[in-house]
């Protein structure tokens, strides 16, 4: 035996040796590797059973998955998104992301199907998505993106704002969104006295003009004479929408009759009987126009389009509610008939 295996002393003693133990190492790792594939996929279903429930309108629970029906479902599931139908959606995203073996396309579907829980508003199942995901993809810029907005909603302001750094970490423009977050907090805080949030939201108009609109709709509330000290006239269209509606008691009259624009919106809208027809608005100009030749019949109706996806809504917004963008609501009129309008009070 001793002439079939070398020496202590012999070099190829030494050479068997490390291979033997770099086999050992590797098939060790293979099977570590193994283990925590296994592990991984363990864990992730159970955290998607947690998600599964008689919300999910599609039973897939006994459907045979086949590789090339992936691209079909994910389609459907979009369909099904963008026409509201959130929980069909749902369920195919559970289902796929259950049986799919591509951990790149797992990730990618569970983004997708936490887009899904915040466009339906099953926030905290949105939370618990995007903190899964970010756990395996931690420099994520989407995912971040959306937690914060999660937070936001939830208004864990305090939460919202951690995300801040690590976008700004990963080259974003965090400013907008920051000053955005301080804004809300501010609003949504009881506890601070009124003449203390009508300071802070002053000086957060001048940090951050994007905010405009928000900030001048918050002021009327709280003070309308610091509200119209505030309102800048070369930006009008932007709050058009805003003066349109507000009572009579709320406006002021020497600082509108000073201002072509102001004036001729408020004889458009009948309160102000001076002719005027000058601002330069087709719209606000033709029914002034009209109430000048005697017509009353003409009104202003709006909608809202986000500048950044382009899709219209019949109501006004802080975020976009398809693409979650900030600041980017642009107001829309177009002359509509008057409609009289009875007040039933509850009272």
């Amino acid at each position: 035996m001793e002439h079939i295996l070398p020496a202590y002393d012999d070099p190829l003693f030494s050479i068997l040796l490390i291979i033997v133990i770099s086999l050992i190492i590797a098939v060790a790792t293979y099977a570590w590797g193994v283990y925590k594939q296994q592990k991984e996929a363990g864990n992730l279903l159970k955290f998607l059973d947690k998600f599964d429930s008689a919300e999910c309108a599609l039973d897939t629970a006994n459907m045979p998955f086949e590789e090339h029906m992936f691209k079909p479902l994910t389609l459907l599931a979009k369909a099904f998104e963008n026409s509201g139908e959130y929980h069909k959606a749902i369920s195919i995203y559970l289902y796929l992301i259950k049986n799919i073996p591509n951990e790149l396309a797992k990730t990618e579907l569970m983004e997708r199907l936490g887009t899904t829980y915040l466009h339906a508003g099953f926030l905290e199942r949105a939370r618990s998505m995007y903190v899964e995901i970010l756990r395996k993809k931690p420099r994520s810029k989407k995912v971040l993106y959306e937690l914060g907005v999660v937070y936001e909603m939830m208004q864990q302001y305090d939460k919202a704002g951690e995300i801040i750094e690590p976008l700004r970490l990963l080259g974003e423009e965090t400013h907008s969104l920051e000053k955005f977050l301080e804004f809300s907090a501010l609003t949504s805080n009881r506890n601070i006295s009124v003449e203390e949030k009508l300071e802070a939201l002053q000086k957060l108009l001048r940090e951050e003009p994007g905010l405009y609109r928000l900030i001048i709709a918050s002021l009327l509330k709280l003070d309308t004479r610091i509200a119209w000290e505030n309102i800048d006239t070369e930006r009008i269209r932007e709050i058009l929408d805003i003066l349109w509606y507000l009572p009579n008691s709320q406006l002021d009259l020497d600082i509108i009759t000073a201002n072509t624009q102001l004036a001729t919106l408020y004889y458009a809208k009948g309160y102000l009987q001076k002719p005027i027809a000058q601002s330069g608005i087709f719209t606000l100009d033709m029914i002034a126009k009209a109430k000048e030749n005697g017509c009353e019949e003409a009104d202003l109706e709006f909608s809202y389009l986000c500048k950044k996806c382009k899709q219209s809504f019949p109501v006004s917004f802080k975020r976009c509610p398809n693409c979650m963008a900030i600041n980017s609501v642009e107001v829309e009129e177009q002359i509509a008939k008057a409609r009289t309008q009875t007040d039933h009070s509850l009272l």
